[in-house]
């Protein structure tokens, strides 16, 4: 049974906050066609995302330039056109959805880790590095040196060989004398990963979607397709925020650093529509062997391992 608030809820938000297109494809393959095979049918994906704004000529476009930007692949088979992850969309995928997923806190001892560019770098590839671990959360402490207190040492080597900077840089651990969350080391973070203007985001991002909570836990019954829909326009948005957010350890946050409400309210309303989105990407979208596999098992990892594995097909 359709929801007249969830139906208003959506269209405002897709007035108020209008999605590019290609952002929000790559929202949906990331979070709900990479789980499944990560490849699927054209066609029954324009349908898919016809009720998210998106027309046939609108997808069509951006799917060509993500195949050009080496995110998707197609394959014709017969005037069918299926698109895929290329192994390379799949990787920032990894990179990307590792942080959206997994709980950032760790235990921080005070270790810093250094990376410092060498002024022999050609200058496209020093500016195609620095953004790449701005993105991956670095901060700029000094020209040519980025730091991060708990950066994913994978992540780390993997932009390193992408941007062919590994010999061309210097990787360094630096530990924090004193105090690990003392005052000095707090405004040092503030200022050089700007955390007021992600605060912002984050207390915009728990106003928009707390009344979508307050449904959900109420509902004794959810429409398939109107899960879909709220569980993709709260991965986007949660992915636009947490992704500018550097993951700072607790030590350097404040005590009531928005990130983590927002985080737990994403948990939740993740686990409460995904039984009906999942059971509506099962039915809507096709691929080269029929219908879509069910989910890889590392979907149910995800936010700690909370989702129901035994949600059934009605």
């Amino acid at each position: 049974m359709t929801s007249r608030f969830i139906s208003h809820w959506v269209e405002s938000f897709l007035t108020e906050r209008p999605v590019r297109a290609n952002s929000l494809i790559i929202t949906i393959y990331g979070d709900s066609i990479a789980p499944h095979g990560g490849t699927v049918w054209l066609g029954s994906f324009i349908r898919l995302v016809e009720s998210l704004g998106l027309n046939d000529r609108m997808v069509r476009t951006s799917v060509f330039r993500l195949a050009k930007e080496k995110w998707l692949v197609a394959e014709q088979i017969g005037r069918k056109s299926f698109y895929s992850l290329t192994a390379t969309g799949l990787r920032r995928f990894e990179h990307a959805y590792r942080r959206i997923y997994d709980d950032p806190h760790i235990a921080w001892d005070g270790d810093w880790q250094l990376v410092i560019i060498s002024s022999r770098l050609a200058p496209a590839q020093r500016d195609v590095l620095r953004r790449e671990l701005l993105w991956e959360g670095f901060g700029i402490v000094a020209p040519g040196v980025l730091a991060h207190p708990a950066a994913n040492n994978a992540s780390l080597l993997d932009i390193l060989q992408d941007s062919g900077a590994q010999d061309k840089v210097v990787v360094m651990r630096a530990r924090t004398l004193g105090a690990i969350s003392s005052r000095p080391l707090q405004d040092l973070v503030h200022d050089c990963w700007g955390l007021e203007a992600i605060a912002a985001d984050y207390r915009g991002f728990i106003a928009r979607f707390r009344p979508m909570l307050r449904v959900l836990q109420r509902a004794s019954s959810l429409d398939p397709e109107q899960c879909f829909l709220v569980r993709t326009l709260l991965m986007h948005e949660f992915r636009r925020v947490q992704l500018r957010d550097p993951q700072m350890p607790q030590q350097l946050l404040a005590t009531d650093w928005p990130g983590n409400t927002a985080r737990q309210m994403c948990r939740e309303i993740y686990g409460l529509s995904q039984c009906g989105a999942e059971l509506h990407l099962m039915d809507a979208l096709e691929t080269k062997e029929g219908p879509l596999p069910e989910p890889a098992p590392y979907f149910y990892n995800r936010f700690g391992g909370t989702l129901n594995k035994d949600c059934g097909r009605a």
